[in-house]
């Protein structure tokens, strides 16, 4: 199953390199990339862009956003982005949805639904886990 990063991660790219924004977590990094003559601006986590080109790359990054997670539940459904992410946020192990829920946000996922998909999810991961340990006694 793919991941949001995999439906987003060529158009941010794109995005990043044609607004001229860079990564860089220290003055070192930030003179090696910078251009000379150009005003920067911060837009959190480390990612620098030109003032000029700043407000297009985020509406840039909020459409690729927007448009990834809508083929993400198009191609995956809901109920198995769902089941991914609990899978992610090892659900079976916490019993917490708080994660999970944080990484769905933008999906229009309710708590309520996550809560809903808890049992089978756990479920399935159980079953695979018995399959699992029957193919190694197997082998």
């Amino acid at each position: 199953m793919k991941y949001l990063s995999n439906y987003t991660e060529a158009k941010t790219t794109k995005a990043l390199d044609e607004a001229g924004a860079f990564f860089a977590f220290g003055k070192k990094q930030f003179d090696e990339q910078k251009k000379e003559h150009v005003e920067y601006v911060s837009m959190g986590m480390g990612l620098v862009c030109p003032k000029a080109n700043a407000d297009t790359l985020a509406r840039d990054l909020l459409r690729i956003g927007n448009e990834g997670r809508a083929e993400d539940l198009a191609e995956n459904g809901k109920r198995g982005v769902i089941h991914r992410e609990l899978g992610n946020h090892e659900y079976c192990v916490t019993y917490d949805i708080t994660d999970t829920a944080m990484s769905l946000c933008g999906y229009g996922i309710t708590d309520e639904e996550i809560q809903a998909e808890t049992g089978a999810y756990l479920k399935a991961h159980y079953e695979w886990e018995d399959a699992q340990e029957r193919a190694a006694v197997t082998a």
